[in-house]
């Protein structure tokens, strides 16, 4: 098995149980797997197949996103001025058109836009699949790329004919749904540790499916090890309003009636949840995806992020699709993410005899550590992983360098890591995937990007010329 000494390293973050951070650090890696951590002195006698040396770089474990809608970026800035539900209507013509070669371009690219900026780890929410797009798409693309990857199944069922928001062209047969989940589940849901490929059973919202879909999706999902339930929560009043004109209850509440919270379900957005709710996720070990660069670009609110982490609930951190978001770049998420906390009302009294206090933010709603951590840690623990999120013995060898001598660090010597995010958003100039080199010196080492991007352009203009 090929060995790899990563050694010299400036700063080298661990995000293990302690916390280490350790000056002129080093990795050991054997095969895909970290062998030994500590520093360049502990580990530079042991010899190696290859030595990285990475003096002048930070590094940490490679970031998990954990919601995203990979085939929107053929609809990157459009509608970009209107409230998600007319958002949606809008851009729902445009992906009914799309194809099998539509979500294999869209899926190259976004992938490449995610590893540069820091991912190593990702779940993608495919649930438009109107013309033979299949699921293996993207799953063939993240093999092609590198990319550790967790592909969820996603649906829509409800129709506009049948009460639901989605035009009738762009939802499936319930029954096809389900066969269709249960053969990726056989063809591509590998629990081995260190495992590339895992499936992820993902109905799209309370006004896309039936109750009927969400209930079996939940009892498919739970027949298999490892298969986790993925979907959209509270991510708007107006879905708000539709749970109680349909169900009679708040969203949370029809969660809960399909069997639909627990450890091993995770929503995303989740902005709308109140105290009760809160501690419901808490109390039932669901999770949730904080993606704050789709919160404020739909004007949708601010997921209570402090309170849910206080409360006990695991939060990740998610691009979301790159028409609603408009990139994937896990970076600028991590830094829209922690300055958006600081923002977040938080209700304070006047000092002043007779004042009546106001609302205003708070510099310590979240630190640099706990939002990096939500975005190591906390997305692997949504995934259902205990082998990736933190570097330590026995962990997949997932890790990023960043160079400090470039502009936006300069200064930032006292604290490279938290420069990462709150001076950045910047490239990855190394990163390793299962052990894999797939960027160095910031470049790709086996990934054309000019001709997918090519392929994106061509694509772009097909599905908008149609």
């Amino acid at each position: 098995m090929p060995t790899l000494l990563v050694k010299n390293i400036a700063h080298l973050a661990t995000f293990d149980d302690e916390g280490r951070e350790i000056p002129d650090g080093a990795l050991f890696v054997r095969d895909n797997v970290i062998e030994a951590v500590g520093t360049t002195a502990e580990l530079s006698d042991r010899e190696a197949d290859e030595t990285l040396d990475l003096t002048h770089h930070v590094v940490m474990p490679g970031m998990v996103n954990t919601h995203h809608h990979m085939y929107q970026n053929l609809t990157r800035v459009m509608v970009q001025d209107d409230a998600l539900f007319v958002w949606l209507k809008a851009l729902y013509p445009v992906w009914g058109k799309l194809d099998d070669d539509a979500i294999r371009v869209s899926a190259r690219v976004s992938m490449a836009e995610l590893m540069m900026s820091g991912c190593t780890t990702s779940s993608d929410h495919l649930y438009v699949m109107p013309t033979n797009a299949r699921l293996d798409t993207t799953i063939e693309a993240a093999r092609e790329i590198g990319l550790r990857f967790h592909a969820s199944r996603g649906a829509m069922s409800r129709g506009e004919s049948k009460g639901g928001l989605p035009p009738d062209n762009c939802v499936e047969d319930e029954d096809f749904i389900l066969k269709d989940a249960e053969r990726l589940i056989g063809a591509y849901h590998d629990m081995s540790r260190h495992s590339m490929s895992r499936i992820i059973l993902a109905p799209c919202s309370p006004f896309s499916v039936t109750p009927e879909l969400m209930r079996d999706a939940a009892a498919l999902a739970r027949k298999h090890e490892g298969v986790r339930l993925h979907s959209h929560i509270a991510e708007v009043l107006d879905e708000e309003v539709f749970c109680h004109e349909i169900y009679g209850m708040r969203s949370v509440g029809f969660a809960e009636s399909v069997g639909w919270l627990g450890d091993d379900v995770w929503f995303a957005h989740a902005i709308f949840l109140n105290d009760d709710e809160i501690r419901l996720f808490a109390d039932t070990g669901t999770g949730a995806t904080y993606c704050p660069s789709a919160h404020m670009r739909c004007g949708l609110g601010i997921m209570r992020v402090r309170e849910m982490l206080d409360a006990g609930v695991n939060v990740g951190l998610g691009v979301d699709g790159s028409a609603s978001n408009d990139t994937s770049n896990m970076f600028l998420e991590a830094r829209l993410g922690q300055l958006l906390q600081r923002v977040a009302p938080v209700r304070y009294l006047s000092e002043k005899p007779g004042g009546r206090g106001g609302f205003g933010g708070t510099p310590t709603a979240l630190s640099a550590r706990e939002t990096l951590t939500m975005a190591t840690r906390g997305g692997a623990k949504l995934l259902g992983r205990d082998d990736i999120g933190y570097l330590a013995p026995g962990m997949s060898a997932d890790f990023i360098a960043m160079d400090m001598h470039q502009l936006g660090m300069s200064g930032a010597e006292r604290d490279p890591l938290a420069a990462l995010i709150m001076c950045g958003p910047f490239k990855v100039d190394h990163s390793f995937i299962n052990g894999v080199k797939v960027i160095a010196d910031g470049r790709f080492t086996s990934f054309d990007v000019d001709g997918a991007l090519a392929e994106h352009r061509d694509t772009m203009k097909r599905l908008h010329d149609a």
